[in-house]
């Protein structure tokens, strides 16, 4: 056992112990299977916008008189949107990822809903959390059940950004929350944190336990996150980070380090526009979804080539009915999920719309189911069967959709 130093002060100990248990406990379910290659390559990125996201203020069509008639405030504008496939039209709020619509590589799926899905923030997120009801699930986040599918892994495989780990990611094969990736070490006086490690390693030695695999996964896991931050970190190619960019700074940084992180969720609040939401040329909702456009173009620009391994989902636990209320909108469902890859999607906009003529209740009707799409894009980025796609959705037939090209 490394000796130990006075030097180090109780609290220092304690925090950065602490740290460390934090990391062993959510590395459990790796012990005895762990290694530094995945079976599954490349990474999802699940960003998940807290609130309700008005999807026809982010991609509408051009061709619905209904719109002009119930929402007449929060209408796209021919001057400034952007164009899309099937004569729809997106907010001027992603032009800082113009290239990558151009390049087929940005798409958007109307009309996402689920018919089990309430206008209650609670149910609707616990549900798309769990990728279904509570009982269909037994407590387990649907990225949890995914790791499942995606063979061994480093104890980065799953990871969530921020204080708490993402129910999305809750179930039994562990994953790491953290702030950022320099966050995530012993603290202390630098000469002491390599005698510590080894000290709490020695501990956990020939000990015939199964928490022995797990402390050494999760002390190798402090090891390679304390050298990369010791080398410093700066994006690639000029990318600025703000915001929710931050967090995407915090994915990139893991996945450029060679953490073979597999799948990583991101939360963004301020969704829930009652009121004051502004209009799709400007104002509020507008603002958080320039936040979120240059987040997103930030992330791939830093990770270079590394992107051609990624894909980004966004979603919300519903979309706003079609009529503004006010300066604002109200719950509804058929909302909009938003890809970026790496790869070629299958258009910029994609999966089936049948028009606004007859509305489901004030909503846009569920054209394209949101677990069919989780789904499919779980499967299309790691070439899952359907098979295995129905074990991340229990009690539901899965129905592929064709997400990406050739």
């Amino acid at each position: 056992m490394a000796p130990w130093h006075p030097e180090i002060s109780r609290r220092s100990f304690l925090a950065g112990t602490a740290a460390t248990v934090t990391a062993i406990a959510t590395s459990q379910a790796l012990g005895g299977r762990s290694a530094y290659a995945a079976s599954a390559k490349g990474t999802l990125v699940h960003v998940f916008l807290h609130g309700g996201l008005d999807g026809l203020s982010v991609v509408a069509p051009t061709d619905e008189p209904l719109l002009d008639e119930v929402r007449p405030n929060l209408l796209m504008t021919e001057r400034t949107a952007l164009a899309v496939d099937r004569s729809f039209r997106l907010n001027s709020a992603f032009a800082p990822l113009a290239r990558y619509l151009k390049d087929g590589q940005l798409g958007f799926v109307p009309g996402v809903s689920d018919p089990r899905l309430s206008r209650s923030h609670f149910q609707a997120v616990d549900m798309c959390d769990l990728g279904g009801l509570p009982r269909e699930a037994g407590g387990r986040g649907w990225l949890d059940r995914l790791v499942d599918e995606l063979g061994p892994g480093t104890a980065f495989r799953g990871i969530g950004v921020g204080a708490t780990l993402p129910r999305s990611l809750v179930g039994t094969n562990g994953a790491l929350a953290l702030h950022s990736v320099d966050g995530l070490a012993l603290n202390g006086e630098a000469r002491f944190k390599d005698p510590t490690l080894a000290a709490i390693g020695a501990l956990y030695k020939d000990i015939n336990h199964p928490v022995q695999d797990s402390v050494g996964t999760a002390l190798t896991a402090l090891r390679t996150v304390q050298g990369m931050s010791a080398q410093g970190y700066r994006p690639a190619g000029g990318a600025e980070n703000d915001g929710i960019g931050l967090a995407f700074r915090q994915v990139a940084q893991l996945v450029k380090g060679g953490t073979d992180v597999r799948v990583a969720a991101i939360a963004m609040g301020g969704w829930d526009t009652h009121e004051d939401q502004g209009t799709a040329d400007g104002g509020y909702l507008h603002a958080r979804l320039g936040e979120l456009a240059r987040g997103m173009a930030a992330f791939f620009t830093d990770l270079g080539p590394a992107a051609a391994d990624v894909t980004v989902l966004v979603s919300s636990e519903f979309g706003r009915r079609v009529a503004e209320s006010g300066t604002g909108s109200e719950h509804g469902h058929g909302g909009v999920v938003m890809l970026l890859s790496g790869r070629r999607l299958n258009g910029s906009l994609i999966g089936r719309w049948e028009g606004l003529r007859t509305l489901d209740s004030g909503d846009v009707p569920e054209f394209n189911n949101l677990f069919d799409v989780y789904g499919s894009v779980a499967q299309a980025q790691f070439g899952l069967t359907d098979a295995q796609v129905g074990k991340i959705f229990p009690q539901r037939r899965y129905a592929p959709m064709k997400l990406f090209g050739e």
